[in-house]
């Protein structure tokens, strides 16, 4: 009897030990979906991504190897996120990349990122139709470093229309319609795009009178716009 008890109670152990093991790999799974190692399309698409945007240089030949391993801990240093390399769920929705794990969202986020991207987009339309494509991503970054910042507003449309801050708002261009370009540099600049590298301001040389905006050190000049800090 008694050895027919401790192999009952062995057997019951390996079942929860089995059991719970299966749902650590599914939990482990839906996080780490692509890391060192790893090959295939996802690979291909988080490769064409961070080259596009300027964090790779190698091949897009799906395969996870050490350099897209240092490019994605890059883009995750850029854009805030536990620069592990391993492209989970919020590095994958950083990069635009969605899948059955990344896509679970809800309603109100759904609903606050739409706006945020409707905001946005007229923005970079008001602000910097007729720059280089670059720029206008460039413009709408500087939007999303700025809620990023201790120094302003920490949502979209706070640093909008934050009192005395774009000209477009207070002169009404900022209810303008969108273009299909000032669209799509939007959701460029919220996929993590950063042309701007990291700058919080920018101006136009051929215009500006402000000694203080002149003063700030510059990251990059796009088109009619330069980025500072």
């Amino acid at each position: 009897m008694k050895n027919k008890y401790k192999i009952g109670v062995l057997l019951l152990i390996a079942i929860i030990l089995f059991v719970t093991y299966n749902i650590l790999l599914r939990n482990q799974e839906s996080y780490a979906l692509s890391k060192y190692g790893s090959r295939g399309d996802e690979v291909k698409q988080i490769q064409t991504k961070l080259k596009n945007w300027g964090y790779y240089s190698g091949n897009v030949d799906g395969i996870y190897g050490s350099a897209t391993l240092s490019a994605v801990k890059y883009f995750q240093r850029k854009n805030g996120l536990t620069a592990d390399g391993i492209a989970g769920t919020k590095t994958l929705q950083a990069l635009g990349i969605y899948n059955s794990s990344s896509s679970k969202n809800t309603s109100s986020n759904s609903t606050t990122n739409s706006s945020n991207l409707n905001l946005i987009s007229r923005f970079v339309y008001a602000e910097s139709r007729g720059e280089p494509y670059t720029g206008q991503v460039a413009v709408a970054a500087v939007i999303l470093n700025r809620v990023k910042s201790s120094l302003f507003p920490n949502t979209v449309s706070g640093v909008v229309y934050q009192s005395g801050a774009f000209t477009c708002v207070s002169d009404g261009q900022i209810n303008l319609s969108p273009d299909a370009t000032a669209k799509k540099a939007a959701q460029d600049a919220i996929n993590g795009w950063d042309p701007t590298y990291g700058a919080l301001y920018y101006f136009n040389p051929n215009t500006a009178t402000s000694a203080w905006i002149w003063s700030r050190p510059m990251t990059i000049t796009i088109g009619n716009h330069r980025f500072c800090k």
